[in-house]
């Protein structure tokens, strides 16, 4: 932005009163360019390992899960704008967008999930509310990544689970099963209503590898998909 002030012989303006007119015009000027909108998380690098774009089914959940502890530890609130995801790290910042209605929501990763093979994250109630997700259920949206925090090697871990059981025992058979055929294979118990208790199979040090492995699963074992390795798993 370019000002011009003219000045004649005998009008004269103080020094300090142009420096101040000047000083406003390039702010306003800036303003006008960088426009920001409230709360939301500033871009960071994102690693190779997180995808950007994804696109495929979501779904919400409130209660009975309001209240209780998500995964990451925190106490899930339906009226936050959190959400479940299998892979991603805790603490991402994700813009949810439906590509049926254009709306979008931007919610910070607090939990796993979904449990189902054909969807890709689950949002809380008050960002299903805002991409218009309540009535329909389940929405195709596409996931923008905005940012993400920093983690470590020993952070990013990958399994693939094979399937999620109410009955802990059909979970343990299931799971004896895959350890012959794979290696390796563990029931982890899930809280929920009802619970459940999945079961994961393999240890990959990315998702690429664990993506290897879920394709010869499902193949051979009928469900499959990659999750991200929690401490708690």
């Amino acid at each position: 932005m370019t000002a011009t002030i003219r000045m004649t012989a005998t009008i004269a303006m103080p020094a300090a009163v142009l420096a101040l007119m000047c000083a406003g015009l390039a702010l306003a000027g800036c303003a006008k360019k960088h426009p920001r909108t409230a709360g939301a998380p500033a871009p960071r690098a994102v690693t190779a390992e997180i995808r950007d774009g994804e696109t495929g089914l979501a779904s919400w959940y409130g209660h009975p899960y309001h209240g209780r502890p998500a995964a990451n530890g925190e106490i899930y609130d339906m009226e936050g704008l959190t959400a479940a995801h299998r892979t991603l790290p805790f603490g991402t910042w994700v813009r949810v967008v439906n590509l049926t209605n254009g709306k979008s929501a931007d919610v910070r990763i607090t939990d796993r999930g979904p449990f189902v093979e054909n969807r890709i994250i689950d949002v809380s109630h008050a960002a299903a509310g805002i991409i218009g997700l309540i009535g329909p259920g389940v929405a195709r949206v596409r996931l923008d990544i905005l940012s993400t925090p920093a983690t470590t090697p020993s952070q990013n871990w990958y399994a693939v689970q094979a399937g999620a059981f109410r009955d802990q025992d059909r979970a343990e058979r299931v799971r004896a099963t895959l350890e012959r055929e794979y290696g390796s294979a563990r029931a982890i118990y899930h809280p929920g209503s009802p619970p459940m208790w999945r079961v994961l199979v393999g240890r990959a040090p990315t998702e690429a590898a664990a993506a290897v492995l879920a394709q010869r699963v499902r193949q051979e074992e009928g469900t499959a998909f990659v999750v991200r390795l929690d401490p708690a798993d």
